[in-house]
C-alpha cells in the first residue's frame, strides 16, 4: 500500500487530507506542537485500518529538521510515495511593522521547510515513482493586503512547485492545489473581511476542506501525466482579485 506524509496534519486543512488519503494509503502525520491532536487523528484511523497510520514530530525549522523528519518518516513503514506541503505559518506582516522573525518564519514554513523536506525525500520518492503536492495560494499570483511576506512566500512555492517539477522528471511529479475561502482565520483583518469576500465569489459561498482534500487526493492517485500545475480551488474568486 502506498505511504503518504503529510505536513501540519494534525488539524483543519492537513487533517482533511490525511483522512482523505488514509482510504487507500498508509499515512504519515507530521506535527509540530498539536501533539494531542496529531496522536488522536493517528489512533483513529488505525481503528479503522490497523497500523495504516503514524505520527511524526519536527519543527521544521532548517534543513537538518527536515532531514531528520524525512530519516523518521521513511522509518515508520519503509517508504514514502507522496509528500504532501501543507504545513504554513499565515498572519499579516503590514509594512512598517513587520520583523525580521516575521520574514524568517513565514519564509520558513512556507517556502525554506517544503524545499528542504523535498529534497530529503526525492530520492525515496524517485524509487517509487511518487509525486510532491504543495498547499500553494491563490495570493501568491495576487498579493493579499497586509500579507506581503506571506504572499511572497507562497508566489515562491509556486516557483519552486514548477522548478521541481523539471528537477525531479520524469520519476517525480510535483504540482500544487490554490486554495481559495476554505476555512477562516480565528481573526479578521484588512484583506480578509469574510462578508467582503463571499461577495466576490462567483460561486458566492466558501469552500469545504474536502474540497482540498479531494483535489490532493486527484494529483496523488490520479493524475500520471501531469506535473508542475497548480489547480486554484477557490470557487472562482481569483478572477475577481
Amino acid at each position: 500500500m502506498a505511504t503518504v506524509l503529510i505536513t501540519g496534519a494534525a488539524a483543519r486543512l492537513g487533517r482533511a487530507i490525511a483522512e482523505e488519503l488514509h482510504r487507500d494509503h498508509q499515512v504519515i502525520i507530521h506535527y509540530r506542537q498539536s501533539a494531542r491532536a496529531a496522536l488522536a487523528l493517528v489512533d483513529t484511523l488505525n481503528q479503522r485500518r490497523a497500523g495504516s497510520a503514524a505520527a511524526v514530530q519536527s519543527r521544521l525549522a532548517g534543513a537538518e529538521d527536515c532531514q531528520q523528519l524525512a530519516d523518521s518518516a521513511l522509518a515508520c513503514f519503509g517508504e514514502i510515495t507522496a509528500l504532501v506541503n501543507n504545513a504554513s505559518a499565515f498572519y499579516p506582516t503590514p509594512i512598517g511593522d513587520a520583523t525580521e522573525q516575521q520574514w524568517e518564519e513565514l519564509m520558513g514554513s512556507n517556502l525554506k521547510a517544503p524545499f528542504f523536506l523535498s529534497q530529503a525525500l526525492a530520492p525515496a520518492l524517485a524509487e517509487q515513482s511518487g509525486c510532491i503536492v504543495n498547499l500553494a495560494d491563490i495570493h501568491a499570483d495576487k498579493p493579499m493586503p497586509s500579507h506581503p511576506i506571506y504572499s511572497s512566500a507562497k508566489a515562491g512555492l509556486v516557483m519552486l512547485t514548477k522548478s521541481l517539477a523539471r528537477e525531479l522528471a520524469p520519476r517525480v511529479r510535483v504540482n500544487a492545489v490554490a486554495p481559495g475561502a476554505i476555512l477562516w482565520p480565528e481573526q479578521e483583518g484588512e484583506g480578509y473581511n469574510k462578508e467582503q469576500i463571499l461577495a466576490r465569489i462567483p460561486m458566492q459561498r466558501s469552500g469545504d476542506p474536502t474540497d482540498i482534500a479531494r483535489t490532493v487526493r486527484f494529483l496523488v492517485a490520479d493524475a500520471p501525466y501531469i506535473t508542475g500545475q497548480v489547480i486554484a480551488v477557490d470557487g472562482g474568486r481569483s478572477l475577481n482579485i
